[in-house]
Protein backbone atom coordinates (compact mmCIF):
# COMPACT_ATOMS: atom_id res chain seq x y z
CA UNK A 1 0.00 0.00 0.00
CA UNK A 2 2.81 2.42 0.83
CA UNK A 3 4.51 1.75 -2.54
CA UNK A 4 1.32 2.67 -4.44
CA UNK A 5 0.83 6.01 -2.62
CA UNK A 6 4.42 7.25 -3.36
CA UNK A 7 3.96 7.35 -7.17
CA UNK A 8 0.68 9.19 -6.74
CA UNK A 9 2.40 11.93 -4.69
CA UNK A 10 5.15 12.23 -7.31
CA UNK A 11 2.56 12.55 -10.05
CA UNK A 12 0.96 15.48 -8.22
CA UNK A 13 4.26 17.34 -7.61
CA UNK A 14 5.36 17.38 -11.27
CA UNK A 15 2.24 19.13 -12.59
CA UNK A 16 2.49 21.71 -9.81
CA UNK A 17 6.16 22.43 -10.65
CA UNK A 18 5.30 22.64 -14.35
CA UNK A 19 2.42 25.01 -13.60
CA UNK A 20 4.66 27.23 -11.48
CA UNK A 21 7.27 27.32 -14.28
CA UNK A 22 4.64 28.17 -16.87
CA UNK A 23 3.18 30.94 -14.68
CA UNK A 24 6.63 32.34 -13.90
CA UNK A 25 7.56 32.21 -17.55
CA UNK A 26 4.34 33.94 -18.50
CA UNK A 27 4.86 36.67 -15.94
CA UNK A 28 8.44 37.10 -17.11
CA UNK A 29 7.41 37.21 -20.75
CA UNK A 30 4.60 39.68 -20.08
CA UNK A 31 6.93 41.93 -18.08
CA UNK A 32 9.50 41.81 -20.87
CA UNK A 33 6.84 42.56 -23.47
CA UNK A 34 5.48 45.49 -21.49
CA UNK A 35 9.03 46.74 -20.91
CA UNK A 36 9.82 46.47 -24.61
CA UNK A 37 6.69 48.48 -25.46
CA UNK A 38 8.07 51.53 -23.58
CA UNK A 39 11.85 51.14 -23.78
CA UNK A 40 14.49 50.96 -26.49
CA UNK A 41 17.77 49.35 -25.43
CA UNK A 42 21.21 49.00 -26.94
CA UNK A 43 24.64 47.97 -25.77
CA UNK A 44 26.28 49.64 -28.78
CA UNK A 45 27.11 52.77 -26.80
CA UNK A 46 30.14 54.44 -25.31
CA UNK A 47 31.10 57.52 -23.35
CA UNK A 48 32.45 60.43 -25.36
CA UNK A 49 33.77 63.94 -24.88
CA UNK A 50 35.39 66.75 -26.86
CA UNK A 51 39.00 65.91 -27.70
CA UNK A 52 41.20 68.68 -29.14
CA UNK A 53 44.41 67.56 -30.85
CA UNK A 54 47.24 70.06 -30.32
CA UNK A 55 49.31 70.38 -33.49
CA UNK A 56 52.56 72.28 -33.97
CA UNK A 57 52.22 75.22 -36.34
CA UNK A 58 55.96 75.84 -36.69
CA UNK A 59 59.10 73.74 -37.11
CA UNK A 60 61.63 73.69 -34.29
CA UNK A 61 63.23 71.79 -31.43
CA UNK A 62 61.30 71.22 -28.20
CA UNK A 63 62.94 73.20 -25.38
CA UNK A 64 60.46 72.64 -22.54
CA UNK A 65 57.53 70.38 -21.71
CA UNK A 66 55.59 71.76 -18.77
CA UNK A 67 53.05 69.01 -18.17
CA UNK A 68 52.87 65.34 -17.37
CA UNK A 69 50.88 62.86 -19.38
CA UNK A 70 47.19 62.80 -18.30
CA UNK A 71 47.63 65.95 -16.20
CA UNK A 72 44.68 68.32 -15.81
CA UNK A 73 45.45 71.73 -17.32
CA UNK A 74 43.66 75.05 -17.57
CA UNK A 75 42.94 76.99 -20.73
CA UNK A 76 45.86 79.32 -21.50
CA UNK A 77 48.48 77.34 -19.55
CA UNK A 78 51.85 77.14 -21.31
CA UNK A 79 52.45 73.46 -22.01
CA UNK A 80 55.30 73.30 -24.56
CA UNK A 81 58.04 75.77 -25.53
CA UNK A 82 59.79 75.39 -28.89
CA UNK A 83 63.22 76.89 -29.61
CA UNK A 84 62.36 80.28 -31.11
CA UNK A 85 65.78 81.86 -31.78
CA UNK A 86 65.47 81.72 -35.56
CA UNK A 87 61.92 83.07 -35.37
CA UNK A 88 63.07 85.89 -33.09
CA UNK A 89 65.77 86.84 -35.61
CA UNK A 90 63.17 86.94 -38.37
CA UNK A 91 61.04 89.20 -36.16
CA UNK A 92 63.98 91.57 -35.64
CA UNK A 93 64.68 91.59 -39.38
CA UNK A 94 61.05 92.39 -40.10
CA UNK A 95 61.11 95.16 -37.48
CA UNK A 96 64.24 96.69 -39.04
CA UNK A 97 62.67 96.50 -42.50
CA UNK A 98 59.60 98.29 -41.13
CA UNK A 99 61.72 101.11 -39.67
CA UNK A 100 63.52 101.43 -43.00
CA UNK A 101 60.19 101.64 -44.82
CA UNK A 102 58.97 104.33 -42.41
CA UNK A 103 62.17 106.29 -43.07
CA UNK A 104 61.39 105.96 -46.77
CA UNK A 105 58.04 107.61 -46.14
CA UNK A 106 59.79 110.53 -44.44
CA UNK A 107 62.15 110.90 -47.41
CA UNK A 108 59.24 110.74 -49.84
CA UNK A 109 57.35 113.40 -47.89
CA UNK A 110 60.48 115.60 -47.88
CA UNK A 111 60.69 115.17 -51.65
CA UNK A 112 57.09 116.34 -51.92
CA UNK A 113 57.91 119.47 -49.92
CA UNK A 114 60.94 120.14 -52.11
CA UNK A 115 58.92 119.60 -55.28
CA UNK A 116 56.22 121.98 -54.05
CA UNK A 117 58.87 124.63 -53.32
CA UNK A 118 60.28 124.21 -56.83
CA UNK A 119 56.75 124.55 -58.22
CA UNK A 120 56.23 127.80 -56.35
CA UNK A 121 59.55 129.09 -57.72
CA UNK A 122 58.48 128.10 -61.23
CA UNK A 123 55.17 129.92 -60.78
CA UNK A 124 57.06 133.05 -59.69
CA UNK A 125 59.29 132.75 -62.74
CA UNK A 126 56.22 132.56 -64.96
CA UNK A 127 54.74 135.67 -63.38
CA UNK A 128 58.06 137.51 -63.81
CA UNK A 129 58.25 136.41 -67.41
CA UNK A 130 54.71 137.63 -68.04
CA UNK A 131 55.55 141.07 -66.66
CA UNK A 132 58.64 141.21 -68.82
CA UNK A 133 56.59 140.24 -71.87
CA UNK A 134 54.05 142.94 -71.07
CA UNK A 135 56.72 145.63 -70.67
CA UNK A 136 58.63 144.58 -73.78
CA UNK A 137 55.42 144.52 -75.78
CA UNK A 138 54.58 148.04 -74.66
CA UNK A 139 58.08 149.23 -75.55
CA UNK A 140 57.92 147.51 -78.92
CA UNK A 141 54.58 149.16 -79.74
CA UNK A 142 55.90 152.55 -78.66
CA UNK A 143 59.12 152.24 -80.70
CA UNK A 144 57.11 151.03 -83.69
CA UNK A 145 55.02 154.23 -83.66
CA UNK A 146 58.08 156.39 -83.10
CA UNK A 147 59.88 154.68 -85.99
CA UNK A 148 56.97 155.55 -88.26
CA UNK A 149 57.42 159.20 -87.23
CA UNK A 150 61.19 158.95 -87.69
CA UNK A 151 61.62 159.77 -83.95
CA UNK A 152 63.87 156.75 -83.21
CA UNK A 153 66.49 154.94 -85.13
CA UNK A 154 66.10 151.51 -86.71
CA UNK A 155 68.67 150.21 -84.24
CA UNK A 156 66.56 151.26 -81.26
CA UNK A 157 63.47 149.66 -82.82
CA UNK A 158 65.34 146.40 -83.47
CA UNK A 159 66.54 146.34 -79.87
CA UNK A 160 62.94 146.71 -78.61
CA UNK A 161 61.80 143.98 -80.95
CA UNK A 162 64.57 141.62 -79.78
CA UNK A 163 63.70 142.32 -76.17
CA UNK A 164 60.04 141.47 -76.86
CA UNK A 165 60.89 138.19 -78.57
CA UNK A 166 63.38 137.28 -75.80
CA UNK A 167 60.71 137.93 -73.14
CA UNK A 168 58.19 135.78 -74.97
CA UNK A 169 60.73 132.95 -75.25
CA UNK A 170 61.53 133.26 -71.54
CA UNK A 171 57.80 133.04 -70.75
CA UNK A 172 57.47 129.80 -72.75
CA UNK A 173 60.52 128.39 -70.95
CA UNK A 174 59.12 129.38 -67.54
CA UNK A 175 55.73 127.83 -68.35
CA UNK A 176 57.42 124.57 -69.37
CA UNK A 177 59.41 124.64 -66.14
CA UNK A 178 56.16 125.13 -64.22
CA UNK A 179 54.59 122.11 -65.97
CA UNK A 180 57.68 120.05 -65.17
CA UNK A 181 57.58 121.17 -61.52
CA UNK A 182 53.88 120.25 -61.35
CA UNK A 183 54.67 116.76 -62.71
CA UNK A 184 57.48 116.44 -60.16
CA UNK A 185 55.03 117.25 -57.35
CA UNK A 186 52.58 114.61 -58.59
CA UNK A 187 55.40 112.06 -58.91
CA UNK A 188 56.63 112.85 -55.40
CA UNK A 189 53.11 112.45 -54.01
CA UNK A 190 52.80 109.08 -55.72
CA UNK A 191 56.11 108.09 -54.18
CA UNK A 192 54.59 108.83 -50.78
CA UNK A 193 51.71 106.49 -51.60
CA UNK A 194 54.19 103.81 -52.70
CA UNK A 195 56.27 104.33 -49.56
CA UNK A 196 53.16 103.99 -47.39
CA UNK A 197 52.22 100.76 -49.18
CA UNK A 198 55.73 99.46 -48.48
CA UNK A 199 55.22 100.33 -44.80
CA UNK A 200 51.95 98.38 -44.82
CA UNK A 201 53.69 95.41 -46.41
CA UNK A 202 56.55 95.51 -43.93
CA UNK A 203 54.05 95.84 -41.07
CA UNK A 204 52.29 92.73 -42.35
CA UNK A 205 55.65 90.94 -42.51
CA UNK A 206 56.34 91.93 -38.92
CA UNK A 207 52.88 90.82 -37.80
CA UNK A 208 53.40 87.47 -39.51
CA UNK A 209 56.84 87.08 -37.91
CA UNK A 210 55.35 87.91 -34.49
CA UNK A 211 52.57 85.40 -35.12
CA UNK A 212 55.07 82.69 -36.03
CA UNK A 213 57.05 83.57 -32.90
CA UNK A 214 53.91 83.22 -30.77
CA UNK A 215 53.37 79.72 -32.19
CA UNK A 216 56.62 78.64 -30.51
CA UNK A 217 54.75 78.76 -27.19
CA UNK A 218 52.06 76.07 -27.10
CA UNK A 219 49.17 76.86 -24.75
CA UNK A 220 46.23 74.75 -23.67
CA UNK A 221 43.22 75.47 -25.94
CA UNK A 222 40.72 74.44 -23.26
CA UNK A 223 40.38 73.05 -19.74
CA UNK A 224 40.94 69.32 -19.69
CA UNK A 225 43.41 66.47 -19.44
CA UNK A 226 46.59 66.59 -21.52
CA UNK A 227 46.94 63.07 -22.87
CA UNK A 228 48.61 61.06 -25.61
CA UNK A 229 51.88 62.98 -25.31
CA UNK A 230 54.21 61.93 -28.12
CA UNK A 231 57.02 64.49 -27.89
CA UNK A 232 60.26 64.66 -25.92
CA UNK A 233 62.65 67.47 -25.01
CA UNK A 234 65.11 68.06 -27.83
CA UNK A 235 62.85 66.47 -30.43
CA UNK A 236 62.48 68.22 -33.78
CA UNK A 237 58.82 68.80 -34.54
CA UNK A 238 57.60 69.89 -37.94
CA UNK A 239 54.65 72.10 -38.68
CA UNK A 240 51.60 69.84 -38.58
CA UNK A 241 53.03 67.39 -36.04
CA UNK A 242 50.46 66.19 -33.49
CA UNK A 243 52.08 66.67 -30.08
CA UNK A 244 49.32 65.73 -27.64
CA UNK A 245 45.57 66.02 -27.14
CA UNK A 246 43.35 67.81 -24.66
CA UNK A 247 40.41 65.76 -23.44
CA UNK A 248 37.89 68.40 -22.46
CA UNK A 249 36.95 68.70 -18.82
CA UNK A 250 33.36 69.56 -19.74
CA UNK A 251 30.45 67.26 -18.99
CA UNK A 252 30.91 63.85 -20.56
CA UNK A 253 28.12 62.37 -22.66
CA UNK A 254 27.09 59.08 -24.26
CA UNK A 255 26.83 58.27 -27.95
CA UNK A 256 24.45 55.32 -28.47
CA UNK A 257 24.08 53.72 -31.89
CA UNK A 258 20.45 52.64 -32.15
CA UNK A 259 19.03 50.67 -35.04
CA UNK A 260 16.96 52.74 -37.41
CA UNK A 261 13.93 50.68 -36.41
CA UNK A 262 14.34 51.82 -32.80
CA UNK A 263 14.39 55.59 -33.18
CA UNK A 264 10.87 56.03 -34.54
CA UNK A 265 9.36 56.72 -31.10
CA UNK A 266 12.34 58.52 -29.62
CA UNK A 267 12.19 62.26 -29.03
CA UNK A 268 14.57 64.84 -27.72
CA UNK A 269 14.25 65.01 -23.94
CA UNK A 270 13.32 61.35 -23.38
CA UNK A 271 14.60 59.95 -20.09
CA UNK A 272 17.51 57.53 -20.37
CA UNK A 273 19.03 54.99 -18.01
CA UNK A 274 22.73 54.33 -18.55
CA UNK A 275 24.76 51.48 -17.10
CA UNK A 276 28.50 51.78 -17.63
CA UNK A 277 30.27 48.44 -18.04
CA UNK A 278 33.08 49.48 -15.70
CA UNK A 279 30.56 50.24 -12.93
CA UNK A 280 27.66 47.80 -13.41
CA UNK A 281 26.24 48.43 -9.96
CA UNK A 282 25.63 52.12 -10.60
CA UNK A 283 22.90 53.48 -12.84
CA UNK A 284 23.29 56.92 -14.35
CA UNK A 285 20.36 59.05 -15.41
CA UNK A 286 20.35 61.00 -18.66
CA UNK A 287 18.23 62.53 -21.41
CA UNK A 288 18.24 62.33 -25.18
CA UNK A 289 20.10 65.47 -26.33
CA UNK A 290 20.14 65.15 -30.12
CA UNK A 291 20.08 62.82 -33.09
CA UNK A 292 22.83 62.54 -35.67
CA UNK A 293 22.14 64.17 -39.04
CA UNK A 294 23.04 60.91 -40.81
CA UNK A 295 23.67 57.27 -40.03
CA UNK A 296 27.09 56.12 -39.00
CA UNK A 297 27.67 54.44 -42.35
CA UNK A 298 27.31 57.77 -44.17
CA UNK A 299 30.17 59.24 -42.12
CA UNK A 300 32.49 56.32 -42.85
CA UNK A 301 35.53 56.64 -45.09
CA UNK A 302 33.83 54.65 -47.85
CA UNK A 303 30.07 55.09 -47.43
CA UNK A 304 28.04 52.25 -48.96
CA UNK A 305 26.29 52.89 -52.26
CA UNK A 306 23.04 51.00 -52.71
CA UNK A 307 22.92 51.76 -56.43
CA UNK A 308 24.54 48.43 -57.30
CA UNK A 309 23.30 45.14 -58.65
CA UNK A 310 24.26 43.27 -55.47
CA UNK A 311 22.11 45.27 -53.06
CA UNK A 312 21.53 43.67 -49.65
CA UNK A 313 19.38 45.59 -47.22
CA UNK A 314 21.15 46.10 -43.89
CA UNK A 315 19.60 47.73 -40.87
CA UNK A 316 21.51 50.98 -40.30
CA UNK A 317 22.41 52.53 -36.96
CA UNK A 318 21.83 56.16 -36.04
CA UNK A 319 24.07 57.79 -33.41
CA UNK A 320 22.08 59.40 -30.60
CA UNK A 321 23.75 61.84 -28.19
CA UNK A 322 22.69 61.39 -24.59
CA UNK A 323 23.46 63.95 -21.91
CA UNK A 324 24.04 62.34 -18.54
CA UNK A 325 23.85 63.68 -15.01
CA UNK A 326 27.31 63.06 -13.69
CA UNK A 327 27.58 61.68 -10.21
CA UNK A 328 30.24 63.66 -8.27
CA UNK A 329 31.71 60.37 -7.08
CA UNK A 330 32.12 59.20 -10.69
CA UNK A 331 33.19 62.48 -12.28
CA UNK A 332 36.89 61.71 -12.04
CA UNK A 333 36.65 58.08 -13.16
CA UNK A 334 34.50 58.34 -16.30
CA UNK A 335 36.59 58.37 -19.46
CA UNK A 336 35.67 58.73 -23.13
CA UNK A 337 35.56 55.39 -24.88
CA UNK A 338 34.10 53.40 -21.99
CA UNK A 339 31.35 51.00 -23.05
CA UNK A 340 27.82 51.39 -21.75
CA UNK A 341 24.31 49.97 -21.99
CA UNK A 342 21.49 52.43 -22.69
CA UNK A 343 17.74 52.20 -22.14
CA UNK A 344 15.51 55.01 -23.46
CA UNK A 345 12.01 55.47 -22.04
CA UNK A 346 9.59 56.11 -24.93
CA UNK A 347 5.86 56.73 -25.00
Amino acid sequence: MENQEAPKKKNKVLPIILLVVVIAGGIFGISKYRYAQHHEDTDDAQLDNDISPVISRVTGYVNEIRFEDNQFVRKGDTLVVIDNRDMRIKTEQASAALENARAGVSVAQANVSSAIANLETAKSSVETAKIRVWKSTQDFTRYQNLLADKAVTQQQFDAAKAEKESAEASLVTAQRQQSSATAMVEAAQKQVVVANSVVSQKQADLDFADLQLSYATIIAPADGYASKKNIQIGQLVNAGTSMFAIVSGNEIYVVANFKETQVGKMQKGNSVEVIIDAFPDKKVEGTVASFSAATGAKFSLLPPDNATGNFVKVVQRLPVKIAIKSDPSMKDVLRPGMSAKVSVLVQ
